[in-house]
């Protein structure tokens, strides 16, 4: 049976109920004060400080998570910070506590989102959804059984941002006038090194496939945010050229499409032109038009160019500011609000089945890229 979720959940963005005013403001904590914490998350939830309360920083050590909390102390004034085992156990039993933002090592945030989830806290967790679809569906099980006699369980989600731009959103309105889809690409050619603080030597021991796998979800989520349908089976070649990445670094893929239709996805991270930009795009031709969405950065504002061309030729263009984290983050604390009073449900663009969807195209394709480009077919989750 052909999955028809894409179209069903993604197709149309749930819109945002508002909890009532006088209701107490959802507490979170952040789990995680690494850079990507310090210099994503904390900025974006300054700006939400009217719907949200950041209650505590956790970090494995006491000297970053202090950090943090000196960062986000102008918006926050009574937060505070946790470490180690015994800061993570003092959350989980924080009753004040309701959810938590989970930025860490791909590897490790699977155990702490358990850990969360089974005390009931509502867990936002950084994408990948797992390094392995069976790890990733295994813990999705232990989710489950955790609250087979409850009817409201609390919210799993996982951050694919590139859902929630949107510039996105409004390409998955506008790929529906290019008549039958013909074929679909993705292209990007980047440059990465091994300096990327995130980019540690305890994530290159756990996660096979490296930025291919951490970056290349993202690119499969908002890939199939716009067409609409699933990927069923892939061919890909990989390479490894920068030693200084975990292998591989390089991969070109044929994508077979549920509908027929046929694409290619190709990841290039070793570019050594250092003054050519970045080049990082999304097409889908139709048999009456072509949409494409690039990023790109105008007058210093970084977003998305959304181009439409029609069968006459002529082109319609729209810039589109990055906001995805933004927008994440929002339907997550209004998510929370809801579930408070019970008459909510999660917002499905950051569901953790579609986060595993995104994982098993990707898995797919680094094992065929080690079969020298066999065909294998995207396992159904």
């Amino acid at each position: 049976m052909k999955r028809k979720v894409a179209e069903r959940t993604l197709s149309e963005p749930k819109k945002l109920k508002q909890a009532a005013p006088e209701m107490t403001l959802p507490q979170i904590a952040l789990l995680g004060a690494g850079m990507c914490a310090r210099t994503h998350y904390i900025p974006v939830l300054r700006q939400m400080a009217d719907i949200v309360v950041i209650k505590t920083i956790w970090s494995h050590t006491e000297e970053s998570a202090r950090t943090a909390m000196e960062v986000a102390r102008d918006f926050s004034p009574e937060i505070e910070c946790k470490w180690g085992d015994e800061g993570l156990n003092e959350i989980s039993r924080d009753k004040s506590i309701h959810g938590v933002a989970i930025v860490l090592a791909g590897h490790v945030q699977l155990g702490i989102s358990l850990k969360m989830l089974k005390a009931g806290k509502h867990v936002l967790q950084e994408k990948p959804a797992g390094g392995f679809v069976t790890v990733a569906t295994s813990a999705l099980s232990c989710y489950k059984s955790y609250f087979t006699n409850i009817s409201h369980q609390p919210i799993w989600a996982v951050g694919e941002n590139y859902r929630f731009e949107p510039a996105f959103v409004e390409s998955r309105k506008r790929v529906k006038n290019i008549g039958d889809m013909v074929s679909v690409q993705f292209i990007v050619e980047t440059s990465w090194t091994s300096s990327i603080p995130y980019f540690s030597s305890s994530w290159r021991r756990n996660f096979t496939g490296g930025f291919i796998l951490d970056l290349g979800v993202r690119y499969i989520a908002g890939l199939r945010m716009i067409i609409g349908c699933e990927i069923t089976a892939v061919s890909a070649i990989s390479s490894h050229v920068d030693k200084t990445l975990p292998t591989p670094d390089n991969i070109c893929a044929l994508l077979q499409l549920e509908n027929g239709c046929a694409g290619v996805f190709v990841m290039a991270l070793s570019s050594r032109s250092n003054k050519v930009p970045n080049k990082i795009y999304w097409r889908v031709v139709g048999s009456q038009g072509t949409l494409q969405v690039e990023q790109v950065t105008i007058n210093g504002m970084y977003g998305y160019m959304v181009s439409f061309c029609k069968a006459n030729g002529h082109w319609e263009r729209s810039f589109s500011p990055s906001s995805g984290l933004d927008e994440e983050l929002k339907a997550f604390i209004n998510d929370i609000s809801l579930a408070t009073r019970k008459d909510g449900e999660a917002e499905p663009r950051s569901s953790f089945i579609e986060a595993t969807r995104d994982l098993a195209v990707v898995e797919a394709m680094l094992e065929s890229g080690k079969k020298h480009g066999a065909q294998v077919h995207v396992k159904t989750v």
